[in-house]
């Protein structure tokens, strides 16, 4: 549970002028909360940031933003459309929360949103094929409640105000990486230092394989003449909301694109 603290007239300030907070984080973190593989991946920088000491910024990337040009139904499997919306009402209610109260806050928030979504039993779907139930207030109250924030910020799901700021974000995430990624995206030693999209890991590894794998991605990112290393089968992330236990190996499926795209 975080202490749930007003913002100084500073931190008002900048966050009207910048749409954040003020930052000196070791690691930017693009999320997008309705995303598994950002999920897991943020689940390996937790863990390698308590072993190095690292602070991060939890930073925003709308996956309905970024594909605001594309025909969900005719290039998306069914749903995709809903759940993506879903993450962007979710995006806003953590804008609203750092706003008010600290990025802490959205370290927080983020971690309960990704213990209910990706580590518990799948949300019921909505009969709706057009709505999702992870956008409701219903869904962010109570998460809103068990990490110590005011069950109040859900007045900001509708809010569309906050719509700039998250696609500010976003922009913010591709113009470091290029436009052909998905989320998370990883900005290590910001403003100068390396981002990548990525790495998508389907299994969370133990802490002294977590720091390896740390070094082994920052080191090959850093090259300044590398651009890509990629396969796109992937196992189904070891998450109970998918129906994998932490001690096995999800089914392969190919995510051709890198997207669950039907069509390009």
């Amino acid at each position: 549970m975080i202490q749930v603290k007003e913002p100084t007239s500073d931190a008002r300030t900048w966050s009207a002028r910048y749409g954040g907070v003020m930052s000196d984080a070791d690691i930017n973190f693009y999320f997008d909360p309705v995303c598994p593989f950002a999920w897991m991946t943020s689940k390996w920088v937790r863990t390698v940031s308590a072993q190095r000491d690292y602070s991060v910024d939890w930073r925003f990337i709308s996956l309905r933003k970024i594909n605001s040009h594309v025909d969900y139904d005719a290039q998306f499997p069914p749903r995709y459309e809903a759940g993506h919306t879903a993450g962007l009402r979710l995006l806003r209610v953590a804008a609203k929360a750092r706003a008010d109260h600290g990025r802490d806050a959205v370290a927080a928030l983020y971690a309960g949103y990704g213990a209910h979504i990706f580590d518990s039993d799948a949300p019921k779907k909505s009969a709706d094929p057009t709505s999702d139930t992870r956008g409701t207030r219903a869904f962010v109250e109570p998460i809103l409640t068990e990490v110590g924030l005011p069950a109040t910020l859900a007045d900001a799901l509708d809010d569309e105000s906050y719509d700039a700021l998250i696609q500010t974000e976003s922009d913010e995430a591709l113009a470091l990486t290029g436009k052909d990624v998905g989320t998370p995206i990883i900005h290590f030693e910001p403003p100068n230092g390396t981002a990548f999209f990525g790495p998508v890991i389907s299994q969370l590894p133990n802490d002294e394989d977590a720091v390896r794998l740390w070094d082994h991605v920052v080191g090959l990112a850093s090259f300044p003449g590398f651009a890509e290393l990629k396969r796109s089968l992937r196992e189904r992330p070891q998450l109970r909301a998918f129906g994998v236990a932490p001690d096995a190996t999800g089914k392969k499926e190919d995510w051709h694109g890198g997207s669950r795209r039907t069509k390009h």
